[in-house]
């Protein structure tokens, strides 16, 4: 069992797994960098130190609290000393010499709290905003207990977050997305930068939405660029260098499935589990119900030959109810095979309503079903009729109300 050592500081405990205050004190003392009027300052200091420190922890009236306070004193001024000198002893007994105890002890509070605020993850969504706060009291509790190499081990984890966040952020910032939309939109940083990485190649200044998104990779799968060619951004900050180019790695990684044409965009980045979240898009649904509109409106202006008249919708409307392809002209002989299909097997109105639900223009689709609806109430009896065998009728209230030639 370790047994405890003079302690060069009245009041202070110290033990020979020596800490890096009292390596650095030691050293001092022997070395003559600090006199014993320091000496003696530091001692009337340390006693107010932990009281104070006990007080913010819990309570300075009990035992237990000020021995653990004590404990935190010394390693909070160890803490600082230590990652201020970078472990020079002599370094670090000069900055016991210059300045008080409390302040060393504070700094080292000072570098726990930036590190508890400190991003722990790259995901916008799960990092807090702000700084240190009375809630974070119990992670700064533990911490101050904690030793050096824990320390740098999580401020190295918690700075590959931070360079990763930075760089998402620089990046969104050029491409017109504001801090505080980022934050809102709640995206990993990789996957800001590698879209970030994609849209350079076609030099595009803003952050895609869904569709333009979509576009780009329709664009890049057409040109084909050599995975060379995609660069890092000009002027970019020199800290941001090392994570946005192993994130450009990672881009590289992706390169056959983001040029491969049979893999459609939305099946690749929104149906596969190593893609989903991977790329970052704007949440635009207003975008995608617009182009999905334009998109059906284009088919639907196909089809009809921007005709939207009666007859055109009718005609079309009685060969989807009748099971056959949608046409908008029906020859006379075309016309009379299609009774006589009706007959066979009957109509399907619900079909047709169907078709001008998905491919009718939102403003006319309602018009359109009520004038297919007001055509069956009045022709289906002729149109179904066994008494018209020579299809006279039919014929001729297909020729009044449809188009045919």
């Amino acid at each position: 069992m370790t047994k405890p050592v003079t302690d060069p500081v009245h009041g202070l405990s110290l033990f020979d797994a020596r800490p890096f205050f009292e390596k650095a004190l030691v050293y001092g003392l022997q070395h003559g960098l600090i006199d014993a009027g320091k000496r003696e300052a530091m001692a009337q200091e340390a006693p107010k130190g932990m009281v104070q420190i006990a007080r913010y922890f819990g309570s300075e009236y009990l035992r237990p609290e000020l021995e653990k306070a004590r404990d935190r004193l010394v390693n909070l001024v160890s803490l600082h000393l230590e990652d201020a000198s970078g472990g020079d002893l002599r370094v670090a007994a000069g900055l016991l010499r210059d300045h008080s105890l409390l302040s060393r002890s504070k700094a080292g509070s000072d570098m726990l709290k930036a590190l508890i605020v400190m991003p722990q993850n790259t995901h916008f969504g799960m990092n807090e905003r702000g700084g240190f706060t009375d809630r974070h009291i119990p992670q700064l509790a533990r911490w101050s207990l904690a030793s050096y190499a824990d320390y740098k081990a999580e401020f190295s984890a918690r700075q590959h977050a931070v360079q990763a966040v930075e760089a998402a952020l620089w990046l969104s910032d050029q491409l017109g997305l504001s801090a505080d939309e980022l934050q809102d939109a709640e995206p990993d940083a990789e996957a800001v930068i590698r879209t970030a990485l994609l849209m350079g190649l076609i030099r595009r200044k803003e952050l895609p939405d869904w569709v333009a998104f979509q576009k780009l990779i329709v664009v890049l799968r057409l040109k084909q660029p050599a995975p060379e060619l995609l660069k890092l951004p000009k002027d970019l900050p020199r800290d941001c260098l090392p994570v946005v180019e192993s994130v450009r790695e990672s881009v590289l990684s992706d390169w056959p499935k983001l040029l491969d044409v049979r893999l459609a965009p939305r099946k690749l980045f929104d149906q596969t589990p190593a893609f989903m979240g991977r790329y970052f898009w704007l949440e635009d649904g207003l975008s995608e119900v617009s182009q999905h509109d334009r998109s059906r409106s284009a088919a639907w202006d196909k089809l009809t030959q921007g005709h939207s008249d009666d007859g055109t919708v009718l005609t079309l409307c009685l060969c989807v109810a009748a099971g056959s392809a949608p046409k908008t002209l029906l020859a006379e002989k075309s016309a009379a095979a299609l009774v006589r299909k009706i007959r066979k097997h009957g109509l399907q109105p619900g079909l047709a309503v169907d078709y001008l639900s998905t491919h009718a223009p939102e403003q006319h689709r309602d018009d359109f079903v009520q004038l297919w609806q007001e055509f069956l109430n009045e022709s289906q009896a002729t149109l179904l009729s066994d008494h018209d065998h020579k299809l006279n009728d039919a014929l001729a209230l297909l020729r009044r109300e449809c188009n045919v030639s």
